[in-house]
This record gives C-alpha cells, structure tokens and sequence, in this order.
C-alpha cells in the first residue's frame, strides 16, 4: 500500500501545479506510477490510508491536497461551463479536420483534462498532416482561425505536424502527460499510430491506455481540394509559406525560454516553454512533501 499511497501522492501533486482537483478515475488514469494499478487498488487506498486521509481532501467527487480545497471549489464552478466549451472543441475540431492534407485533430491544453482557466480560455489543438504539406495544412487552418475569432472564440492550433513525424524526442513525465491527455477527435488510425509510436509514456503514464476511436468518414470536398494541390502547385505554396514563417519566427526560436520547433515537418509554436517551469515546480513539491525525486517511475515497487 505504501507504494500505491506514493503514485497517489505523487499524481496529486503534479496536478496541483495546475490547481486541479481530481476525480479517483481521473487518478487511476493518469497515476504516475512503474506498471498498472487497478483503480479498485487506488480507491482502498484512499479509503484506508491514514497517511492519505491526513494529507488529502476527498469532498464532492474530488480529491486534491489538504491546504488546496480551493481546487475543489474552483472545480466545482468549472462544470457549470465546462460541457459548452467541451462541445464547441468538437465542432471545431471537425471543421479543422475538413481542410486539405490533415489527417488528425486532437485537443490538447487544459481542456482536454476538464481543467480550462475560465469560459475564454483557448481551444488548443494537434494536427497531423500529411508529409510535405505541414505548412500549407497550417495555413489554412490559420484563416479559420481568423474567422472564428469572430465568435469570440480563440482556436490555438499551435502543435502542427507531419504523420512521419509521430514520435516525440523529448521523453519525460511533461511530455507523457501531453500525449495521453489528448483527446482524438478524428484520424482514428493516425492516432493509434502515434500511440504506439510513442509508447514510451507507459514507463510515466502505464494507466492510460489510448482513447477509444472512430473510423472516420469520407470527404469529398476534401478529397478534390487535395488533387488540386498534391502536385507542384501545392509544393510550390508549402515552400513558399514555410519559407516565409522560418523567417517570421526566427528572432523567437532562438530565444532561450524557447521549445518551439520550426522545419519541414514540424510546426511547434511554443515559444515560451511550459515543460522546465512545471517539472521544476513538480521537484520542489516532491521535496516539500519528503518524497525522493529519482523515484519518479519507480513507485509501484517490486
């Protein structure tokens, strides 16, 4: 139990970072833990544990640190305009999946996880594309952008890239969480492709399995709209436009507080970078609360 009580511990306090109240299955999910724990285990635990009852809170369906009941309440007020947000993401993502050369949609962000700041936050996205057509995928993506900012509403496709391009270098419990929190909304089979491309996320993340998927349909527009530009047209237009932004965005790459990625088959507008700033957040929590901080993937024991 005592290991089981530290995968706890641990998933919760990577959580607080961003001021997130869990519910147990979102904790059996996303568990940092070695290897699987079934959420039957998880949930004795939390019902049995002194340790755990001293340092946690479990009030209302959520679960979140003793001195942070304010992630429970701001939990709480969140569900009131969580569904709409969640609903709107979906359709965009659909629109986002009518244009040219995508061949996957999946929501990333704090929506993914049911955790957005307020009602304004952004809609952020992942697209895969076909090879060779990142840039020109983007672009147009850009201009729906534009247009739905009309509503109000700020879509944020800042991860672009090509489906050869599926496995993540940068291996950490960062980057495992990112990728088993999206949630696919079309490109069935690109999706179980980047999964598996990406297994790796099982020595942080072993519990969550990826999400179940549909076959996609057709689309026919789509499919004409690709004929026109799969030839020299269409590589002369993603030339041109990746060519352009390489110089746009330079000056920002190069920025020591820069994760981005800018080249032919990836488009990674994160120019601040979120990563270093939360594991670092994540280490010092570990201290605080006497936990090791190389026992990160080893908590499931022997």
């Amino acid at each position: 139990m005592q290991n089981i009580e530290t995968a706890i511990l641990r998933t919760l306090l990577y959580a607080d970072i961003f001021r997130f109240a869990m519910t147990a299955a979102e904790l059996h999910r996303y568990l940092i833990c070695s290897k699987p724990i079934a959420v039957e285990a998880i949930e004795e635990t939390l019902r049995e544990s002194p340790r755990l009852q001293t340092l946690l809170i479990q009030e209302k369906g959520y679960i979140t640190l003793t001195n942070r009941y304010e992630n429970i309440t701001r939990r709480i007020e969140g569900e009131q305009y969580i569904q709409p947000m969640w609903d709107d993401a979906m359709r965009y993502g659909h629109w986002l999946a009518q244009i040219p050369f995508v061949r996957m949609v999946a929501l990333t962000g704090a929506l993914a996880v049911r955790n957005p700041v307020d009602v304004h936050d952004d809609y952020d996205y992942l697209l895969v594309t076909q090879p060779r057509r990142v840039w020109l995928a983007r672009g147009l993506a850009i201009v729906l952008v534009r247009l739905v900012r009309l509503f109000k509403r700020e879509l944020c496709p800042n991860y672009v890239l090509a489906s050869d391009q599926l496995e993540q270098e940068r291996r950490d419990l960062f980057m495992a969480r990112e990728v088993v929190q999206m949630f696919p909304i079309y490109g069935d089979d690109i999706y179980q492709a980047m999964m598996t491309a990406n297994n790796w996320v099982g020595v942080y993340q072993p519990n969550a399995t990826p999400y179940p998927t549909e076959k996609s349909e057709s689309q026919p527009i789509k499919m004409i709209l690709e004929k026109l530009f799969g030839g020299w047209l269409g590589d002369k237009l993603e030339q041109w436009e990746y060519s352009r932004k390489r110089r746009k965005f330079a000056p920002e790459v190069h920025q020591p507080e820069s994760s981005a990625v800018i080249d032919s088959g990836h488009v990674k507008g994160h120019f601040n970078d979120n990563g270093h700033p939360v594991m670092q957040k994540y280490q010092a929590r570990l201290r605080e609360y006497g936990l090791l901080e190389d026992e990160t993937i080893e908590l499931a024991g022997d």
